[in-house]
């Protein structure tokens, strides 16, 4: 009886120990529970920032100035086994292949509000995500598409609002070069008309592929 008394101890003991633990590794963001792996939310005073402006996309989301770096965006998820119609494999919009390693990420977004080759962070995770992609149903909104290889992981991430920070711009220049040749597609014209429009304006004369942000 005294043993099966000290072994039921024990392994209360333990159980109360494991759930200390199991408590202590969870992590809480803006007194937000964060999934292991995933994103961080966004800071409440950039939301709330974002909330305020009156430039917002079909999806509530704010239509951030060049200028402006750390931004409230809406990401969803894609991945090359879906075999969407138009869907080139592994091989973006760009031509080159779709990067998911531990340190580069491939992602796709509307070329005039994000140009081919722009690099970003999002706060939480490690990785570098560059845009080499593009889709329709992108144009004309603010959200970026995160590559995923495999259904699993896509459906896992859905549609998530994070805090993206811009690291280095891309060529808008190089994007209107690639999507000039592509404007019998309305999705296409409409990026290529959007960059035009913008590089006439003069608002993306100051930019530079090495502008960069430190981190």
């Amino acid at each position: 009886m005294t043993s099966l008394l000290l072994k039921a101890g024990l392994g209360l003991i333990a159980g109360v120990a494991f759930t200390s633990c199991s408590m202590q590794s969870e992590t809480y963001v803006h007194g937000k529970k964060v999934e292991k792996g995933m994103p961080h939310p966004p800071n409440p005073t950039l939301v709330h920032k974002g909330q305020q402006m009156s430039r917002k996309d079909k999806h509530g989301l704010p239509t951030y100035k060049v200028t402006e770096k750390v931004r409230h965006v809406r990401t969803t998820a894609y991945s090359h086994m879906e075999k969407e119609v138009g869907c080139h494999g592994l091989k973006s919009a760009a031509g080159c292949s779709l990067k998911y390693t531990g340190t580069v990420r491939s992602a796709a977004a509307d070329w005039s509000v994000y140009p081919m080759g722009t690099k970003f962070k999002i706060k939480g995770l490690p990785y570098i995500y560059e845009v080499n992609d593009y889709g329709s149903a992108l144009v004309g909104t603010n959200t970026v598409d995160l590559f995923k290889p495999n259904l699993s992981k896509m459906y896992k991430w859905g549609t998530r609002q994070v805090e993206l920070t811009v690291v280095e711009w891309g060529s808008f220049e190089k994007s209107r070069q690639i999507l000039k040749g592509r404007t019998r597609y309305s999705h296409c014209r409409k990026m290529y008309e959007s960059i035009v429009r913008k590089m006439d304006s003069g608002q993306l004369a100051h930019l530079s592929k090495t502008s960069k942000v430190t981190m």
